[in-house]
């Protein structure tokens, strides 16, 4: 029961806290330990395209075991001085693996340029949280980026996490969080990591496999709950859910885009270069600020009923064990 009591806690900190910035965070010391592997395995491997594969196998392997193992480890130490210590750092643990405060507070922020700032700032807001080029976007492409990252990130950053939470409690959810890093840092398909970076794309697809498609239930469940189109979100999760380079991306992009009634992906620009990504929804209307405030009163609801759902299995399974 101790892994659902810290991951209660966690839930409830993500909820009332957040993200403070005073507060050291195990993404920021996995980013640099990506950069600093990255440039020693660059160094120690052939620059080919082979030797580069292998070099990012050994990353997309290292951080992820290394991150499991140092957290055991460090749990196991607090609980031969003293359980409720292991408890304490379990729970803190799991708070940080969880985004779901963070990313609709910056969302809002998106949301709050638009109604009274300027589109400058909402691009400037907009790009702190989405990694397409954002400097040449419509108010209505500020908003589906804006949409399409809660979406995208509530598998991410909530579901997936809470998966693996439920499953071996902290140390799993922050390996989960480390493999998730490394995607978003070297998983692009540019010059300088399309080999390097392949492994680590590939293993955050796997691990977001199944994680992926119960967000997506969740938040067409939490259409239901908040007032949205439930059967919309349905329907366009059926039919669009594949319509991303991703197996994972389009399962929550599709079901926000029927909750909301609005389209989702389309073309965008990375790094200078246009990708032509394939729509995902219907057009029922133009995309308003509000949408906004409507996905994250979604992505509180679907991270509720996910919390809910994870605890009542692992509660149910040990009992029955």
């Amino acid at each position: 029961m101790g892994i659902v009591f810290a991951a209660l806690g966690g839930f409830v900190l993500d909820l009332l806290l957040g993200d403070p910035a005073w507060m050291p965070h195990p993404v920021v010391l996995m980013g640099r330990c990506i950069t600093s592997l990255e440039g020693r395995l660059r160094a120690v491997f052939p620059r080919t395209p082979r030797g580069e594969r292998a070099g990012g196998t050994v990353l997309a392997a290292a951080l992820p075991l290394g991150t499991l193992a140092l957290t055991l480890l460090l749990l196991r130490l607090c609980r031969l001085l003293h359980p409720a210590l292991e408890l304490a750092l379990e729970t803190l643990w799991c708070w940080q693996a969880l985004a779901a405060r963070g990313l609709a507070a910056e969302s809002r922020r998106v949301f709050q340029a638009l109604e009274r700032g300027t589109l400058e700032e909402a691009r400037k807001s907009v790009g702190r949280i989405v990694g397409r080029d954002t400097a040449a976007l419509s108010p209505q492409g500020v908003i589906r980026a804006a949409v399409e990252t809660v979406a995208e990130n509530f598998s991410d950053g909530v579901a997936a996490p809470m998966v693996y939470m439920l499953l071996g409690g902290a140390p799993l959810a922050l390996c989960c969080k480390a493999v998730n890093t490394m995607d978003s840092m070297v998983g692009y398909r540019n010059e300088r990591y399309l080999h390097f970076g392949r492994r680590a794309a590939k293993l955050d697809d796997l691990v977001n496999l199944l994680p992926s498609r119960l967000a997506a239930l969740l938040l067409i469940l939490a259409a239901g709950l908040t007032g949205e189109d439930l059967r919309g979100a349905w329907r366009i999760w059926r039919r669009d859910r594949f319509c991303h380079a991703s197996p994972n991306s389009a399962q929550t992009e599709s079901a926000m885009a029927g909750a909301l009634g609005i389209r989702l992906g389309g073309p965008a620009s990375y790094f200078g270069q246009v990708h032509d990504k394939p729509a995902i929804g219907d057009s029922l209307r133009e995309p308003e600020p509000r949408d906004i405030l409507r996905a994250n009163r979604m992505l509180y609801a679907a991270s509720a009923l996910c919390l809910i759902l994870l605890c009542g299995l692992r509660v149910i399974i040990v009992k029955g064990v």
